[in-house]
């Protein structure tokens, strides 16, 4: 042991604590950027709350075509215009409106009073809802139809029907209590009615949705002769990368078609917020890449340094492997102290955005992708250096 120990004390002997102090301080820098970087990003893109309506993750527009003067006749998307948009570079994904080609009334019970409408539904593919629901599903041999509104139609209905109405409001949790019944009717003469219960509300869609399911088979036994695979596509949902709004903006106007809503100026923000982060990140990780350097031109130059003083301890009978050791071992502490304090300063970074993120419904991100990436630059910075040390001490031996 103090043979080990003497050895240790002369290989430390003209390591520079000034150029380790340089390596330190900039790849901790570089390293706490990047941790920052990723850990905004990861907030801003994950709802603090069970729903999904993420204001930097990829966005959802509704579109339709824009409808002059009266028509009577469909007014859709062919298969090759569907396509088209799919193809574009932000579309990420595009999905089909399925719409009821029946009639449909509904009725209830409020207040003492009974209220009946006719109605409409429609679905789109599960994964484009924002909201998943327990009990989305439809089962003809128990026929109970599940129902998500938009939340509009819940404020619609609280401040502008109402009042005037002497109707009571109602909150989400109450009006999802109130059961429904719903009278279908076909062009073949069929009509049934069943069981329906508001089971959700949406900020993404505004419209009256029901389950895939559902909608096929209803359009199945109620209209025959317009199934949901023959049935036109009069509106799309679209999942968008919003760094790419401006790019989408210009193909729907020079194409007639209409977003829904006004979404532009959130995707304009979310893409700018987007790309700070990326931006910071980027930085990071140059200052980390310059920080690497540093440290490998040290080791380098310290090895260089002491080439004379290697061989003769070799010649002394110190196995190559034993000597290495020792530089090894000091740039894996080097490494995880850098790791340790990086990891440390990003988090206390993330404390000052939490909670105004928080308020706005976000800040649910995984410090776990912090962590992975501290211990995948430990690991790597060290296994880099490694082979470096190796290489040359094994070099010396020769």
């Amino acid at each position: 042991m103090k043979k080990d120990a003497l050895l240790i004390r002369l290989l430390r002997t003209n390591i520079s604590k000034a150029q380790l102090t340089g390596y330190v301080v900039a790849n901790v820098i570089g390293l706490a950027v990047i941790l920052t970087g990723v850990l905004f990003y990861s907030d801003c893109t994950t709802t603090s709350t069970e729903t999904d309506d993420r204001f930097m993750a990829n966005d959802y527009v509704i579109v339709s075509k824009n409808i002059d003067g009266i028509a009577f006749a469909p007014v859709a998307f062919s298969e090759n215009e569907i396509a088209d948009i799919a193809r574009q570079p932000w579309a990420r994904k595009v999905g089909r409106f399925s719409s009821s080609q029946f009639g449909m009334r509904a009725s209830a019970s409020l207040g003492g009073r009974g209220l009946s409408t006719y109605m409409f539904c429609e679905s789109v593919p599960d994964e484009f809802f924002d909201i998943k629901p327990a009990r989305w599903n439809f089962d003809p041999q128990h026929p109970f139809i599940p129902i998500i509104i938009s939340k509009d139609y819940l404020s619609l209905y609280n401040f502008g029907f109402a009042m005037p109405q002497g109707l009571p409001k109602l909150s989400e949790d109450v009006i999802g209590s109130i059961p429904i019944d719903v009278t279908l009717t076909g062009q073949n003469g069929l009509s049934a009615t069943f069981e329906a219960a508001i089971v959700g509300f949406s900020s993404r869609l505004n419209t009256i949705a029901v389950p895939q399911s559902f909608i096929d088979w209803a359009n199945n036994r109620f209209a025959p002769g317009s199934t949901t695979e023959n049935a036109w596509s009069s509106r799309l949902i679209v999942k968008t990368d919003p760094l790419l709004t401006s790019q989408m903006q210009e193909y729907f106007s020079t194409r007639d078609i209409e977003i829904a809503g006004d979404r532009e100026a959130d995707s304009r923000i979310a893409g700018l917020m987007r790309t700070v982060a990326i931006a910071v990140t980027a930085n990071g990780a140059i200052i980390c890449a310059l920080a690497f350097f540093i440290l490998t031109l040290s080791i380098y130059l310290l090895l260089q340094k002491n080439e004379n003083m290697l061989r003769n301890v070799i010649r002394l009978g110190y196995q190559p492997n034993k000597v290495s050791r020792i530089y090894e071992r000091l740039v894996a502490r080097i490494n995880c102290g850098v790791g340790a304090i990086a990891l440390t300063a990003s988090l206390a970074a993330r404390s000052l955005w939490l909670p105004a993120l928080h308020s706005a419904g976000l800040g649910g991100g995984n410090i776990w992708t912090a962590i992975g990436a501290t211990a995948a630059f430990i690991a790597l910075s060290s296994a880099q250096n490694t082979m470096l040390i190796r290489r040359r001490i094994s070099a010396l031996s020769s």
